[in-house]
């Protein structure tokens, strides 16, 4: 009997392609990247955590604390701090923020009417001394979806043009397709690992 191995969904390769960029720029000693995943409920943050784990993406349930995932590879240690969007867990976000070396936001793009929620959740954080300065990675998430805003409408609505105190991007993505999240990833190591090197 021959076994066939079926390929890794889209996003889970993408997020492969992440630690394989990673390994490469990696340092003679590990080298340790704490990142902290945030926005509002129903984003899709929890999905993408699991897949840069190679865990089970099939039942995601909502995070009610928080999820932390490191991932050792060559000599790189990447943590990730997935912390839950409800409105009641929002108050918490800021105890996770110490030591914090890229923040990736993600925000549902479909979903217009929670597009000024969103958008004081992430000013607020900006705003955050331990994040003073610290690079953010916006997600347009579920542009898959035929009700989805481009990034660039994103962008305005968030006034990521006023953001002149750090490195930003806003990358356009579908966690379902995997579409776009390599581009955001290579924006990472990019423009955050090398920086640390």
């Amino acid at each position: 009997m021959v076994a066939s191995i079926l390929p890794p969904p889209p996003l889970l390769r993408h997020l492969q392609g992440l630690l394989s960029v990673i390994e490469k720029l990696k340092g003679s000693t590990e080298q340790e990247v704490r990142i902290v995943l945030l926005g509002l409920d129903n984003a899709g943050k929890t999905t993408l955590l699991k897949s840069l784990a190679s865990e089970d993406v099939s039942t995601i349930t909502p995070t009610q604390g928080f999820n932390i995932k490191s991932v050792a590879s060559n000599g790189m240690k990447l943590n990730v701090w997935d912390i839950g969007g409800q409105r009641k867990i929002r108050p918490f976000w800021k105890k996770y923020l110490e030591n914090t070396d890229l923040l990736i936001y993600v925000i549902d793009s479909a979903d217009k009417k929670r597009f000024e929620e969103t958008g004081l959740e992430l000013s607020e954080l900006i705003d955050e001394e331990n994040l003073k300065g610290v690079p953010v990675l916006i997600f347009a998430n579920k542009q898959d979806l035929a009700t989805s805003s481009p990034a660039s409408e994103v962008a305005e609505g968030l006034n990521l043009h006023t953001y002149r105190d750090r490195e930003w991007q806003i990358q356009a993505c579908s966690a379902v397709s995997g579409e776009g999240v390599q581009d955001g990833m290579n924006w990472i190591c990019n423009n955050i690992v090398n920086k640390k090197k």
